[in-house]
C-alpha cells in the first residue's frame, strides 16, 4: 500500500509538472498575441501650411485630427494663382541649429514621407521675379567629403558676358545651403545686369556626417573651388569669368571677405603642415591649368565685395575653430590681409542691423576701419531695427515678411553698388 501510494504521488507530480508547463507556454501565446494586439501603430502629426498666392493639393487626404502612419507618403501639387509662379513645396520639422529646419523642393510635384511631425506647405512669388531669367539648379562643382558641392544660376535670358555675382551663405558654417540665397539672388538678377551664382560648401567639423573633422580652412578652399568651377562655365549662362562680385551673409559673409582677401594665398604648399606656411588649396581645379593660373585669375577677377553682418576676425568666432595656433587664426581672418589699395582696389558694400545680436557694430567696424586705413572704398550701412540674418529666404511667413522689409531694399542698394564697379559711366 505505501509502494503504491509513492507510485501515485510520482505519477501526480508529473501529471502536475506537464499542466503547469502547458499552462505556462498557453499563456505566453496569449501573452504574446495580447501584447502583439496592444502594440499602437506609430503616428505623426501632419499639419497643413495655408497657402497664399497659390494652392497645393495633398494625398492620400490628411484627416481631421492630422495624425498619419509613420512612412506614410504624402503627393503634394501645388499650383500657382495667375502673375504668381512656385518657390517651393516644403515641410518643416522640429530640430537643427535654428530650432526648426525647412526641407524644400522646386517640383510642382513632390513626394514626401512622414517620418516626424511636420508643417507642409507650398510658396509663391510674383511671376515678373523669374519670367525673365533662367534658373540652373544643384550643378556640382567637387566632391571632396561625403555630401556633394553644388551651385545654383540665375541668368537673365539673352545674357551675353554679364558680370557675375557670387552668393555664399550663412548659417554659422555649420547648416543650410545655396537653396536659402534664392530671394537674393533673384532680386540681384533684376534689371537682367548680372548673372548670380549661389554656391554651397562643406560644414564645419563633423556636421556632414564626416568621420574627421572639416576645417575652417576647408570651407575657404571649397569656396575658391567654386569659384573656379563657375569662371571655368560662366560663359554658358552669359558670364564674364574675369569681372566677379562676391557676397554673403553672416558666415558667408566671413567666407565672402575670405574669396576676395584670402585669394593670393592660394598654393599647394599646404595649410599648417609646414610651419608659417598657409596655402588654400580649391576644391575644384580646372584640368589643364595649374594652381598659380587659378590663383591669379580668381585675384584679377574679384573687383567688389559686399559681407553682410559677417565676422572678419577668428578671434570672434573661435568656437567653430578646433586649432588655437595664432598662425591659423590669422590665416582664415580677412581682417589680417586687406590689401593696400595701392596694390589691389576692393570696394567693398557692408550692412549690419541695429539689431543684431550675434555679430555686433564693433566686430564689422573693426574691419571696416582695416579697409579704411588701407584706402579701400568701403560703404557701411547700419539698417535700422533689422536682425541678424534678413538676406535669408525661408517658407515661414516670418522670414519671409523680414526680407520683403528689409533685404528687398538693401539688395537694391546692393545692386547699386555693384554698378558704380562694373557700369563706371
Amino acid at each position: 500500500m505505501k509502494q503504491m501510494t509513492k507510485s501515485t504521488c510520482k505519477l501526480l507530480i508529473l501529471l502536475v509538472a506537464s499542466v503547469i508547463i502547458s499552462l505556462v507556454t498557453t499563456m505566453n501565446a496569449i501573452a504574446k498575441i495580447t501584447f502583439s494586439k496592444a502594440q499602437p501603430v506609430e503616428t505623426y502629426t501632419v499639419t497643413l501650411v495655408p497657402a497664399e498666392n497659390g494652392s497645393y493639393t495633398i494625398t492620400p487626404t490628411i484627416p481631421e485630427d492630422g495624425k498619419l502612419p509613420a512612412g506614410t507618403i504624402l503627393t503634394v501639387k501645388a499650383k500657382p494663382a495667375s502673375g504668381f509662379s512656385l518657390d517651393a513645396v516644403y515641410y518643416t520639422v522640429k530640430g537643427g541649429m535654428w530650432g526648426t529646419t525647412s526641407y524644400e523642393s522646386f517640383s510642382p510635384t513632390t513626394k514626401i514621407a512622414v517620418t516626424k511631425d511636420m508643417a507642409v506647405g507650398a510658396t509663391f512669388v510674383p511671376g515678373s521675379l523669374v519670367e525673365n531669367i533662367n534658373v540652373t539648379q544643384d550643378i556640382v562643382y567637387a566632391k571632396p567629403g561625403i555630401k556633394p558641392l553644388k551651385y545654383d544660376v540665375f541668368s537673365p535670358k539673352e545674357a551675353k558676358n554679364l558680370p557675375c555675382i557670387i552668393i555664399i551663405h550663412g548659417g554659422g558654417w555649420s547648416s543650410n545651403n545655396e537653396d536659402i540665397m534664392r530671394s537674393l539672388a533673384r532680386e540681384l538678377v533684376k534689371g537682367g545686369r548680372y548673372v548670380v551664382f549661389s554656391i554651397d560648401y562643406r560644414w564645419i567639423n563633423k556636421l556632414d556626417g564626416e568621420t574627421k573633422p572639416t576645417h575652417m580652412h576647408q570651407l575657404i578652399d571649397d569656396v575658391f573651388g567654386a569659384i573656379a568651377h563657375i569662371q571655368e562655365h560662366a560663359a554658358q549662362y552669359g558670364g564674364d569669368p574675369t569681372r566677379i562680385a562676391v557676397t554673403g551673409d553672416s558666415a558667408g559673409g566671413h567666407l565672402a571677405e575670405a574669396a576676395a582677401t584670402l585669394s593670393p594665398l592660394i598654393g599647394d604648399g599646404g595649410f599648417g603642415i609646414t610651419s608659417g606656411v598657409y596655402q588654400y588649396m580649391p576644391s575644384y581645379l580646372p584640368k589643364g591649368k595649374s594652381i598659380v593660373d587659378v590663383k591669379n585669375e580668381i585675384t584679377r577677377a574679384i573687383k567688389a565685395v559686399a559681407p553682410s553682418y559677417g565676422p572678419s576676425d577668428a578671434a570672434d568666432f573661435k568656437m567653430f575653430v578646433e586649432q588655437t595656433d595664432q598662425g591659423y587664426w590669422d590665416a582664415i581672418s580677412p581682417i589680417k590681409h586687406v590689401a593696400n589699395v595701392r596694390d589691389r582696389v576692393l570696394p567693398h558694400f557692408i550692412v549690419r542691423g541695429t539689431a543684431d545680436a550675434l555679430v555686433t557694430h564693433d566686430v564689422v567696424q573693426r574691419y571696416v576701419d582695416v579697409l579704411k586705413a588701407a584706402g579701400q572704398p568701403v560703404q557701411y550701412s547700419q539698417v535700422d531695427g533689422a536682425g541678424h540674418a534678413f538676406f535669408d529666404w525661408k517658407p515661414d511667413a516670418a522670414t519671409r515678411a523680414t526680407f520683403a522689409r528689409y533685404g528687398v531694399p538693401y539688395a537694391a542698394q546692393m545692386q547699386a553698388f555693384f554698378n558704380t564697379v562694373f557700369y563706371k559711366g
